[in-house]
C-alpha cells in the first residue's frame, strides 16, 4: 500500500520538484543522467547545493556518479549532500546507507488549496521588487552573516516567474518580518516565513503569509506550497491552522566525516 501510495505522488512531486529549482535557482545546474547536481559557491544553502536524483529507476554506475559529483563538489568547496526525495532510487539510498552516510534535516513540502482558502482578515502588505532593500531586511531578520549578501541578491535576482517580496517593518526595530513568494503559472511558493527572534508570537508570522497568499490569489494562483523543517513545530502548526498538508518529505544525507 505504501509503494502504491508513493507511485500515485510522483506526478505531483515531479512539478513541486520543478517549481522550487525554479523559484530558488543555483547558479550551476548539471545533470549526470537524472541527477540535478546544484551548486552555488557564494551561498552554504543546502537547496542551492546538493546532488538531486529525479527518476526512481535510474540506479546505474552509483558509486562511480557519487564519486565524479564529489570532486565537482570539491572544486565548488562545498561539503557534498544528497537530496533524497520520492523520486530518488531506493538501490542509491540503500547504497548511501551502506557506505556509512547519515540522513538530517527531515523538511516536509506543503500545499494547500488557495481558491477555497478562507484567509483572516488582517492588515496587508504589498510586496515590494526591491531586491536589495529585502535582502537587508532577510538577513537582519535572519540574523545572517552580511557577507552573504551578494550571493543572496543573485539568487533572487535569478527568479524568472514573477515573486513578491514582503517585508514588514517596525518603527522602532526596523524590519521585523520577511517572505518570499513566487507564482509559477497556477502555483505559487513561499519560499520563506522569517520572524525574528525577538518579535515573534505576536502574530506577524500569519500576518505577512495572509499577504503573500492573498496576493498570489490575486494573480490567479490555485495552489500554494511550502517547505517546513519536520522538527519546527510552531511553523508547522502555522501552516496547518492555514490549510496547509503535507505533500511528501525529503531528507539531506552526508558522507562520513561531512562537516
Amino acid at each position: 500500500m505504501h509503494a502504491q501510495s508513493t507511485i500515485n505522488k510522483l506526478p505531483l512531486v515531479r512539478r513541486l520538484e520543478a517549481v522550487g529549482f525554479r523559484a530558488w535557482p543555483a547558479s550551476s545546474v548539471q545533470y549526470d543522467g537524472s541527477w540535478q547536481i546544484r551548486l552555488t559557491a557564494g551561498h552554504p544553502s543546502k537547496r542551492l547545493n546538493s546532488v538531486v536524483p529525479l527518476d526512481p529507476s535510474d540506479h546505474r554506475d552509483l558509486e562511480i556518479r557519487l564519486a565524479k559529483a564529489q570532486r565537482k563538489f570539491e572544486a565548488y568547496g562545498r561539503p557534498m549532500v544528497v537530496r533524497e526525495t520520492p523520486l530518488a532510487s531506493r538501490k542509491l539510498i540503500e547504497l548511501l546507507r551502506e557506505h556509512g552516510w547519515t540522513c538530517f534535516d527531515e523538511t516536509i513540502v506543503m500545499t494547500a488549496n488557495l481558491v477555497d482558502l478562507e484567509l483572516p482578515d488582517m492588515l496587508d502588505h504589498l510586496p515590494s521588487h526591491d531586491v536589495g532593500r529585502f535582502v537587508d531586511a532577510s538577513l537582519i531578520v535572519d540574523e545572517a552573516d552580511p557577507a552573504l549578501k551578494p550571493a543572496l541578491a543573485e539568487v533572487v535576482s535569478g527568479i524568472k516567474p514573477p515573486s513578491g517580496l514582503f517585508v514588514i517593518e517596525n518603527d522602532d526595530a526596523g524590519p521585523v518580518a520577511t517572505t518570499l513568494c513566487v507564482q509559477d503559472n497556477d502555483l505559487a511558493g513561499i519560499m520563506s516565513v522569517a520572524v525574528s527572534p525577538q518579535h515573534r508570537r505576536k502574530g506577524l508570522g500569519a500576518e505577512i503569509l495572509t499577504s503573500a497568499l492573498r496576493w498570489a490569489r490575486m494573480r490567479s494562483a490555485k495552489t500554494a506550497w511550502l517547505q517546513v523543517s519536520a522538527d519546527n513545530a510552531p511553523a508547522l502548526a502555522l501552516y496547518v491552522h492555514f490549510g496547509f498538508r503535507e505533500a511528501y518529505r525529503y531528507c539531506y544525507w552526508q558522507p562520513p566525516g561531512n562537516v
